[in-house]
């Protein structure tokens, strides 16, 4: 990498308080299945991604950890500001549940596409005590971290919106498993037959150093330990009767307009065909490229369990590179659906969720939902991109 002092552009620097509100992590022709909003009583069309021959595979359930990528509404949920959060309102959700849910979207997240083609329920998020987890839990948690916020601290960044990190998530988990089983074997035979998805995390930890004035080379520094922590908590859980296990690496972040409105440059060397910042996606391909290295070093140590990396990477560039041609509008890849400002309709000092923020009328023709989240169409994109890439969702 050849920039790494790259800083925030700093006519748009958020204050910490600002930062509080910041969330950062095929041609097909799609049916449609009718499923329960979980959200209320109202059943709701839903785009079905197919899975191989059939639509379900053996799977009783799906275990989720991660951050705002995967999170269908435990923040909003943690305490008692959390309703007074952006996605806590209109419009996050507004496209398929008509409300908002938590997910940081306007619709529904990869999980779901997952969840539903293998068959399962959407996953219900973990702090939602009056919710059922008889097929699965979702732990993640918008904001959150894979290091310990302590951690982060000593390495002075702060991590604004929430102190529930991959550790805690985890122990969320073995509560959540005091709840359900009998004894040590009956808890690995619930397990053996679960699908857990460790991730997408750690995408916060770089964001908030990153976003924070730390310069890509200080930035890197914390991959190992990031990356240890992912695996820490894949090799928990295999301890504890996981079989199959599903690790997601970072997506390009230097395609989002969150990083493009942050890092905006004349430099045109800076981007490179499709005006992504090179610099930044070389960072995302590097800690893909060191957690790709742990999970085999894992696979080792439990040849008998399936641990599959899943390429966030490149399920997204397979979106945004074939935009036009998925139904995408080319002229908006780049810019939010839901936002204002700029060159990218994005302003940290001015985003979606906020008094006179508004979104776009169709936000299926766009990538990106807030300028961090994809959008519904975005997200079901991937899922299908990964469904045909990963064996672990092949079911005959």
């Amino acid at each position: 990498m050849t920039r790494t002092g790259l800083k925030l552009f700093r006519k748009d620097s958020p204050s910490t308080a600002t930062l509080c509100s910041l969330i950062l992590s095929s041609d097909a022709t799609f049916g449609f299945r009718y499923l329960r909003n979980r959200f209320g009583n109202r059943r709701f069309k839903f785009p079905v991604v197919p899975v191989g021959n059939r639509t379900r595979c053996d799977y009783n359930a799906i275990y989720q950890f991660g951050d705002s990528m995967s999170d269908t509404g435990n923040l909003i949920r943690e305490g008692p500001l959390g309703i007074f959060l952006p996605f806590a309102h209109l419009p996050y959700g507004e496209t398929t549940f008509g409300e908002a849910t938590g997910r940081c979207s306007n619709g529904l997240l990869m999980i779901d596409f997952l969840a539903n083609a293998l068959g399962l329920p959407l996953l219900n998020p973990y702090l939602d005590k009056n919710a059922t987890f008889s097929q699965g839990v979702n732990f993640a948690v918008a904001g959150s971290t894979a290091l310990q916020t302590e951690r982060l601290l000593e390495n002075r960044i702060l991590s604004p919106v929430t102190n529930s990190s991959i550790p805690v998530q985890y122990n969320w988990f073995l509560d959540h498993l005091n709840s359900i089983c009998s004894s040590q074997t009956d808890c690995a035979k619930i397990l053996g037959q679960a699908l857990f998805m460790v991730g997408e995390t750690g995408g916060n930890d770089f964001n908030y150093a990153l976003l924070q004035g730390k310069t890509i080379q200080e930035t890197q520094s914390l991959v190992p330990g990031v990356v240890d922590n992912i695996i820490d908590l894949a090799r928990k859980l295999i301890n504890l009767g996981a079989k199959r296990l599903v690790i997601p690496g970072n997506f390009p972040i230097g395609c989002f307009p969150i990083y493009l409105t942050a890092f905006q440059t004349s430099d045109t060397s800076a981007y490179d065909d499709k005006h992504c910042l090179k610099d930044l996606n070389e960072f995302a391909l590097y800690q893909n490229q060191y957690l790709q290295g742990a999970i085999q070093h894992l696979r080792k140590e439990h040849p008998g369990v399936v641990i599959m990396y899943a390429d966030y990477y490149t399920a997204f560039q397979s979106v945004f590179r074939r935009a036009s041609q998925l139904g995408f509008d080319e002229a908006s890849t780049q810019k939010a659906c839901c936002g204002c400002g700029g060159d990218y309709n994005f302003s940290l000092l001015r985003m979606c969720g906020l008094p006179g923020v508004s979104a776009c009328s169709n936000p299926d023709q766009y990538i990106s939902w807030d300028g961090i989240h994809p959008t519904q169409a975005t997200f079901q994109r991937m899922a299908e991109f990964l469904i045909t890439e990963l064996s672990i969702f092949h079911c005959y």
